[in-house]
């Protein structure tokens, strides 16, 4: 297990980078900070660069489970804390009517039907997890504010059990897609970091990182190719998840080079929106070049 507190960036970038994941500086120092002055990292950046895919990493690394939360338009905090098991609530009221006792309050609100979600759980495993609070921006303002008081003081009260309270604080990343801006309170809780698309020399990195048998004349086909897709009036561009998808998907078909036939026939692992794909199918000279 990594011994975080004398971490140094190099070293960490070197640890990230044994697990398959180019970190440049500036990310590997501002994760750094966070492990050790225990501060939530924030992350934003676009789609598919990389910033779930960091928190699973460094779970891993520092052989940690890994608690996400997947956040979504509607989601409340008992969808991320804790809900209590109706269904087994009632058959152990049903059991107990059967009975001459009777059941009382106590018995049903009792931890045995409670159903932990993420939240709660990683509040339970402290310094043993890492928790990831994926797409926090698609959440609504009132969930913004409950995480931000979660995130002061790592303790929730449960009215029929108790206040439950981390015994040590988990390593917490956020993300964000920037859908809509979060608030600057939650910002300052947090240490920042923007992820962007990589230098193709970075991304070509990560490409044959991720696939270690690709082809070298492949790989850097594809890099440029997705490059030139970025370039492109695209509305949603490929990330660097799309470049290793897109990559593998010709390698399995056993493309050694990027031809225009091969594109057209594997664009549905780089684009995934119609408009993007009829745009770049007629453009396809220019992407493959």
């Amino acid at each position: 297990m990594t011994d975080v507190a004398s971490l140094t960036v190099d070293q960490l970038t070197d640890q990230l980078r044994a697990e398959d994941y180019i970190a440049d500086r500036g990310l590997a120092t501002a994760l750094l900070l966070a492990l050790k002055l225990g501060k939530p990292l924030l992350l934003e950046g676009e789609v598919g660069v990389g910033k779930t895919e960091l928190a699973r990493t460094l779970a891993t690394m520092l052989g940690r489970d890994l608690i996400r939360l997947q956040c979504y338009e509607g989601i409340d905090m008992y969808h991320a804390l804790y809900e209590w098991d109706y269904a087994r609530q009632m058959l152990h009221v049903r059991a107990l009517a059967q009975s001459e006792g009777g059941a009382a309050d106590d018995d049903l609100f009792s931890p045995r039907f409670l159903l932990e979600r993420p939240l709660l759980q990683a509040v339970r495993a402290g310094d043993q997890c890492v928790l990831l609070i994926d797409e926090v921006d698609r959440a609504d303002d009132e969930f913004e504010a409950f995480l931000l008081e979660l995130l002061g003081d790592f303790q929730v009260t449960i009215p029929e059990i108790g206040t439950v309270k981390a015994a040590s604080r988990p390593i917490v990343i956020l993300t964000s897609n920037r859908t809509r801006e979060l608030h600057d309170a939650l910002k300052r809780r947090c240490l920042y970091t923007w992820i962007g698309f990589p230098e193709p020399d970075r991304e070509l990195n990560i490409v044959r990182a991720r696939l270690p048998g690709i082809g070298e004349t492949l790989a850097a086909q594809v890099v440029t190719a997705v490059n030139r897709l970025r370039d492109m009036d695209l509305e949603k561009p490929p990330g660097v998840a799309e470049s290793i998808d897109w990559a593998q998907s010709l390698d399995t078909l056993g493309s050694s080079e990027l031809s225009e036939a091969a594109a057209l026939d594997t664009l549905g692992a780089v684009i995934k929106d119609r408009d993007d794909l009829d745009y770049a199918t007629k453009s396809i000279q220019d992407v493959v070049g």
